[in-house]
């Protein structure tokens, strides 16, 4: 099994009971109640944002935005919640874009989200590693090669810190979700709680459209391009057998991308066009450059809109200073609010770790694990995602315990699932994108239910 380097762990655990017998406490939970942010809708459960500094020494401090659940808080699980990137924000893409109580509308106004995850946890958002969105480091040298190591370490401090000032919540169930490159930060995390035998209550990991295997999850772009179209039979085969994806991002990190491999990645980015969302390639793309709006009905759900310009107005929305001052936010060493990172600078070397084993290590501690796939996402497919869980169940020796089946939605195909044993899940969201939540927030908010209560996704009634 993948793990993380034993001197790392002594480190790590010796910091860990500095954290819970030295922690300096930044300020009360009532200092970073929100009162209302500009714009929104009345709502009765509370909210909460502001900072833990995770290194006092180099003032390296997280932003957390953090959502209590609409009806009965102390009794529902907590739920963090990882943008990936690695260097994008949960709160500007997690909570405003996805499924957060509120999304930014036109008019400068938010609007409630019908689908939040709020209604059925506590959610908390974790801006991470610092120089993500509002989290930052005083030492700005810290920027220049941050690590999965550094981000998982500060993760934990941040959650040792973050119960100290919740201690109402340091017993509820605790879950890690995230996407894309949360295929490292979720797992890693969860990997270390259990390695320094942190005091919390983990009950589970569900990552969405994971990054897990470099080259496999990579090489499976080639074959969902051509499946839905985007690239031609003969461009199809040049992007498997003479130089796939994952090469051509291993070069381009390595800085040495070759003639062939630039003319075959050119090739395949001129059929599939500028104007195809590939986080998600059935979805239309913002127009806002001509200024105009693009949205595109659900076709399921002709009363739900998706406006794909939502990332420009989370942007604009929390660049304004009346909105930083009611989230208790500031900017430092940086002059504008943006969705991923422009400071950061992530070891990329870190994309090829793999995490799979470390998926089914903490299938062994007893930790239920669920990987999903938005169904229509090229950059991490579902084709990737699918054929490593059911690697990793045939690893651990587990039996499906409920067969490959589509399951339901108000009585329509929500999307397909497969579990291995007691603890280890497939699903795909039909209809998807690489931030499922976004496009499928009600089929997303059936699926996060689900696995928090530890049942069966709905079949057919």
């Amino acid at each position: 099994m993948t793990t993380l380097p034993h001197s790392f762990t002594m480190i790590v655990t010796l910091i860990i009971v500095l954290a819970q017998t030295l922690v300096v406490v930044n300020s009360l939970p009532e200092a970073d109640k929100i009162t209302n942010l500009p714009g929104q809708p009345h709502v009765k459960f509370q909210q909460y944002s502001g900072y833990i500094t995770v290194d006092d020494q180099n003032q390296r401090a997280l932003f957390y935005y953090f959502v209590e659940a609409e009806k009965h808080p102390t009794s529902k699980p907590v739920v963090l919640w990882l943008n990936g990137g690695p260097g994008c924000s949960s709160i500007g893409v997690g909570a405003l874009v996805e499924h957060g109580p509120f999304k930014p509308g036109d008019n400068n106004v938010l609007v409630k989200n019908h689908y939040s995850w709020n209604k059925v946890a506590n959610v908390l958002y974790l801006e991470s590693p610092a120089g993500v969105g509002f989290s930052y480091s005083s030492n700005t040298s810290f920027y220049t090669l941050v690590t999965d190591e550094i981000t998982a370490r500060d993760n934990l401090i941040f959650l040792q810190r973050w119960f100290t000032e919740f201690p109402e919540y340091s017993k509820n169930d605790f879950f890690i979700t995230g996407e894309s490159y949360a295929g490292h930060y979720a797992p890693q995390l969860a990997q270390l709680i259990v390695q320094t035998k942190t005091n919390f209550n983990l009950k589970g990991v569900a990552i969405g459209n994971p990054l897990m295997e470099f080259d496999t999850d990579l090489n499976s772009k080639a074959e969902f391009f051509w499946s839905h179209g985007l690239i031609s039979d003969s461009t199809y085969d040049l992007f498997t057998r003479v130089c796939n994806y994952s090469t051509i991002r291993r070069q381009t990190i390595q800085g040495n991308l070759s003639d062939v491999c630039a003319k075959i990645n050119g090739l395949v980015f001129t059929e599939v066009s500028n104007y195809i969302d590939q986080y998600d390639v059935t979805l239309d793309v913002c127009l806002s450059s001509a200024n105009q709006q693009a949205y595109v009905l659900n076709q399921m759900q002709e009363t739900q809109k998706i406006d794909v310009c939502v990332d420009d107005k989370a942007v604009t929305y929390l660049n304004r200073k009346d909105v930083q001052k009611a989230l208790h936010a500031k900017l430092v060493e940086v002059s504008k609010w943006s969705a991923c990172s422009r400071v950061l600078h992530y070891d990329r070397r870190n994309l090829e770790i793999p995490t799979v084993s470390i998926l089914g290590s903490l299938v062994n501690s007893n930790i239920r694990v669920l990987v999903y796939s938005g169904d229509q996402d090229s950059v991490i497919p579902l084709l990737g995602s699918r054929s490593l869980v059911n690697g990793l169940a045939k690893e651990l020796g587990l039996n499906t315990t409920v067969a490959y089946r589509a399951w339901f939605e108000r009585k329509q195909v929500a999307g397909w699932t497969q579990v291995y044993g007691e603890l280890l899940s497939y699903a795909t969201i039909r209809g998807a994108s690489h931030e499922a939540p976004f496009t499928q927030p009600q089929r997303s908010l059936v699926l996060l239910k689900a696995f928090l209560e530890g049942k069966p996704l709905p079949n057919v009634k």
